[in-house]
Parts: structure tokens; C-alpha cells; sequence
């Protein structure tokens, strides 16, 4: 090099790099709304046009705009009383009938844009954000409710819904037998203070317990804002499972409690899967895919060298330590498999990693062993002077 009397500095970007994790905690929200008079629904349609995904990042003040009729303004204020969330809204028309605000909901693809609750498909492309906690409250009836498990599916998202108005515990429990899905959790009864309460607070609650918390924390047994009753009477004992709260927890229900403050009280998905059982099972494995894949993303296309599966292997390793000292995983591991990786995918550019993890289960049953003996009256007078 030239002649330098002095001190150089560089910053290389070579090494380890840090690994950014998205949000799990933007919801995708899908209501109707309207408004009395000519001037509040043009108002309407500038912030909230139809079928169009729309960013909002203040739950209560955008209530104020959403109309004085529809499930959109409760639904938005309902999740203002959790926290302050991202909520992707898309507002749908509401039909002359249940069948057409439901058609209306579900949506389709109109000369190549999407509507109702496809319309949650584009939003990161329009948005530059992903709903992956998603609902419609108090529109989730069973049609609803397959086609918002199937776009959960494609955004690796979460869906909480109602038991489509079942009047009973034994209803809710058998309308729960309708899926098998990993990616939702049934709730019954609702709140008394709108239909499709229970469900939008839920929604508000799982975006604050991932933003304060994180993805490994359990919905159930955190108190809810907002919620002074429930539509049905739930017999709940903590210590027994033969009441209304056990029978719905044991079929995979989600219900409404009241122990001190209501709270949420279960934690199963509908999924038929043992592995995926739990509510953070699921939202585990899809935040690790995603921060994951993401963290490798910038090397696709990269000369395929040991240095690049090395350093590969050991950033994922990093953030699965990361994880695992903060909590939020039990443990997890990256490796390289020889017998994996063949010759000839290595010289056709394909290489494959492993990795394993183990999920935080919650604490789910607790059993305390309560014995009654009398060894502590041994030397009972000893220390006495009367």
C-alpha cells in the first residue's frame, strides 16, 4: 500500500451479522362500516376504502373514523384497550343479507386485485407488513372461518374466531369438531358488550403479549381490558375439571373466566397434530421459519463455499442461542448433514441445513400433593416455659 503515517479505519462487512426478527404482533383485521350521512361516508371511503388493505397504527383513533354502523369502530376500539398495535384493516361492504356480507367478506379476485379477506394477501406488498394475528370478529361464521384459515396458512398467521353463535357449551364443543387446523383457536362464550367482543380482544391481547412478552407466551390466564361479562354463564373451578371451563378446555375451546378479572383460560388449537396442540407451539415454529429464512435470504445466489454453509450454520445457531437464553425456546441447534447434501445437489447449488427445536410448553395442569400428617407436633413443648 501507499505510504500511511497515521491510524486507518475500516468497517468490513464480513462476520457475523445481526438477525432482525419482523413482527408477529401486526393484526389483519376484516369488519364492515358505515356512516349515517353523505359526509361521513366520503370521509369513510378516503381513510378506509373498500377491499383495500389500509395500515393503522392508532386502534383508537382510527375507531373515530370508522363509521357509526358495522363491526369495524367496536372492533377497532375493542383492540385499542389491549394496546397500541399494527392493524391491517380491510373494510368489506356489508350485504342485504348475511349470505351476501359473508360472500362480501370472504372475498375473491376482481381483474387481478384482490378483495374481502384475500385482500390481507397483499397487504406486505402494498404495506410493507405482514398480518399474522388475523379475524372478523363478529363475521366469522363457518364459511368465514375455513377461508380465514387458509390464508393463516399461506401468511404463516393465527386465526382466532368465535363458535359461530353456538347457544351452548355442548354446541361449542361440537361446532369445535369441524377443524383440524394448527393455525386457530375457537372461543366461546362472547362478550356482552358487542358481537364479536371476545374475538377482538383476543386479537388486541396477542398483539400486546407478543410486542411486550413474545410469541412464547400463552394467551390464556392474562386479565383482558374492555370485558365486564359474557354472553353465557361458564362454571369455572381451578381445581376441578368436570365444569363448564374444563369440559371447553378439554375439547380444545378457549372460554372467558372470571377468577380475578376476566381472562382468557385455554390454550389449544384445533390442530390434529400432538407437536402443534398448544397456541405458542404454533406461533413458535412460524416466527422461527420466518426469522430464519429472512436472516439467509441475502446469501441465495452466493458462491455455495464451506466458509458460506460455516458462517450460515453459525448465524442461525446465534439467534436459536439467543432464543433459548431469553426464554423464549427450551433449545434449539444447526447443523450440517454430509449424508444430506450428495455431490450432486452441492454441484447443482442446493444446499440443506437441519435444525431442530423445542418449544416453551405452557404450564398447562399443576398437581400439588397435599398430605396431612403430625410429625410437626414432634417436640411440640420443648421450647415452651409456663
Amino acid at each position: 500500500m501507499a505510504f500511511f503515517h497515521g491510524i486507518i479505519v475500516t468497517e468490513p462487512t464480513d462476520g457475523v451479522t445481526t438477525t432482525l426478527e419482523k413482527s408477529t404482533a401486526v393484526i389483519g383485521l376484516v369488519a364492515t362500516a358505515g356512516a349515517a350521512d353523505a359526509e361521513a361516508i366520503a370521509k369513510l371511503e378516503e381513510a378506509l376504502p373498500l377491499n383495500r388493505p389500509v395500515l393503522v397504527t392508532d386502534a383508537r383513533a382510527a375507531a373515530g373514523l370508522a363509521g357509526t354502523t358495522g363491526t369495524l369502530a367496536p372492533a377497532l376500539a375493542t383492540i385499542g384497550k389491549q394496546g397500541s398495535p399494527l392493524v391491517v384493516v380491510v373494510r368489506v361492504a356489508e350485504g342485504a343479507d348475511a349470505e351476501a356480507t359473508s360472500a362480501n367478506v370472504i372475498g375473491g379476485t376482481t381483474d387481478g386485485v384482490y378483495t374481502g379477506l384475500q385482500a390481507l394477501l397483499a397487504a406486505e406488498g402494498v404495506l410493507g407488513v405482514k398480518p399474522r394475528i388475523l379475524g372478523a370478529p363478529g363475521l366469522d361464521n363457518l364459511d368465514v372461518v375455513q377461508e380465514l384459515v387458509g390464508i393463516a396458512k399461506k401468511l404463516r398467521g393465527f386465526v382466532y374466531a368465535s363458535c359461530a353463535g353456538a347457544e351452548t357449551r355442548d354446541a361449542a364443543v361440537t361446532y369445535r369438531k369441524t377443524f383440524a387446523d394448527r393455525e386457530l383457536m375457537l372461543m366461546w362464550p362472547d362478550g356482552t358488550a358487542w358481537d364479536g367482543q371476545a374475538i377482538a380482544t383476543a386479537l388486541g391481547l396477542r398483539a400486546m403479549l407478543d410486542e411486550q412478552v413474545g410469541w412464547h407466551q400463552s394467551l390464556s390466564n392474562n386479565v383482558v381490558a374492555g370485558i365486564t361479562g359474557i354472553t353465557k354463564d361458564v362454571h369455572f373451578d381451578i381445581r376441578d375439571m368436570s365444569t363448564d371451563a374444563g369440559v371447553l378446555n378439554a375439547a380444545q375451546v378457549t372460554t372467558i373466566v372470571r377468577p380475578n378479572g376476566f381472562r382468557f383460560w385455554g390454550n389449544r388449537t384445533c390442530s390434529d397434530e400432538a407437536a402443534f396442540a398448544f397456541e405458542v407451539s404454533v406461533r413458535t415454529s412460524q416466527a422461527i421459519q420466518d426469522v430464519i429464512a429472512d436472516a439467509c435470504a441475502p446469501y441465495i445466489d452466493k458462491p455455495l463455499t464451506r466458509g458460506l454453509v460455516t458462517f450460515l450454520v453459525d448465524k442461525i445457531n446465534g439467534k436459536l442461542s439467543d432464543w433459548t437464553t431469553n426464554g423464549r425456546l427450551i433449545g434449539a441447534r444447526c447443523w450440517y448433514d454430509p449424508a444430506s447434501n450428495p455431490t450432486a445437489n452441492l454441484t447443482g447449488g442446493n444446499l440443506v441445513l437441519d435444525y431442530d427445536y423445542t418449544p416453551c410448553a405452557p404450564l398447562e395442569g399443576l398437581q400439588l400433593n397435599q398430605r396431612i400428617t403430625d410429625k410437626y407436633y414432634a417436640g411440640f413443648g420443648d421450647s415452651l416455659t409456663v
